[in-house]
């Protein structure tokens, strides 16, 4: 994607202060935009903004923000609106998950379900309506919800074996769920200048076990498991008015793991 093809647009990222929403904040602003990194831990969103590398095209900014408090979600829409006149985007792309996250199935409480999938799925549902809200006022507007390429495909529970790791229910059920009602929004704001797309990655390396790794490359094309960095220029077209016919649609970034 070419430098300044956001140049000025004004772009939410929640969880723009986490290992994904941290690369998408620095390219965000390298290609014009006023990249804002909202993010429930402030301090780490405003480390992340005074590191600015020289020469960027755009700016940084941080904010806080619980994706779960419509409070906080109207705080932060009324200062950028009051600072810069408008809101571009917002990548819903927060990571929220209790502490006892990631359990096998059998050992997966009713009430950690609940938990996971309300601050998740349900932080997601009230960022984007509450936006979407905001983007209509103003006649325009742009949702990328972040899923997984476990929200259109069955797990593959063998690349798992000899690891302590598994594929969390709640997970599924979370990213199936985000790619619905990125279709949902679409449709119900069809006609209103505001588009809904959804990114949907394979895994990201992040210090995973080897075997798992090897079992994962292998239904891969060429590179495997993926950077956060892998996913930017898609992000990137989703945010330009390169993909401003495109609304309700699902793109996957897993180098044909889903194959």
């Amino acid at each position: 994607m070419q430098s300044n093809s956001l140049k000025n647009k004004v772009i939410v990222v929640t969880g723009g202060a986490g290992a994904i929403g941290h690369c998408f904040i620095q390219r965000i602003a390298e290609s014009g935009g006023v990249a804002v990194a909202a993010d429930i831990n402030l301090h780490a969103a405003q480390s992340l903004a005074e590191k600015i590398p020289l020469g960027i095209a755009g700016q940084i900014e941080a904010a806080h923000l619980d994706i779960t408090s419509k409070d906080s979600i109207h705080a932060l829409i009324s200062d950028l609106k009051q600072r810069h006149g408008r809101i571009d985007a917002v990548v819903n792309n927060a990571y929220p998950r209790n502490k006892r996250y990631g359990r096998k199935l059998e050992d997966v409480t009713y009430s950690d379900f609940c938990k996971n999938v309300n601050t998740h799925l349900g932080g997601y549902f009230l960022v984007a309506q509450q936006f979407c809200l905001a983007f209509k006022e103003q006649g325009y507007g742009n949702v990328i919800n972040m899923s997984s390429i476990y929200g259109s495909m069955a797990p593959r529970f063998e690349v798992y074996d000899g690891t302590s790791m598994t594929m969390p229910v709640e997970y599924a059920a979370i990213k199936s769920a985000i790619e619905h009602l990125t279709r949902y929004f679409a449709q119900y704001f069809k006609g209103t200048g505001i588009r809904v797309n959804c990114l949907s990655p394979g895994g990201i390396l992040s210090n995973q076990p080897a075997d798992f790794l090897s079992a994962y490359n292998k239904h891969c094309a060429s590179k495997g498991m993926l950077d956060a960095s892998d996913l930017v220029e898609t992000l990137l077209f989703l945010l330009s008015d390169g993909s401003r016919h495109m609304t309700g649609q699902i793109l996957l970034v897993d180098d044909g793991f889903s194959l």
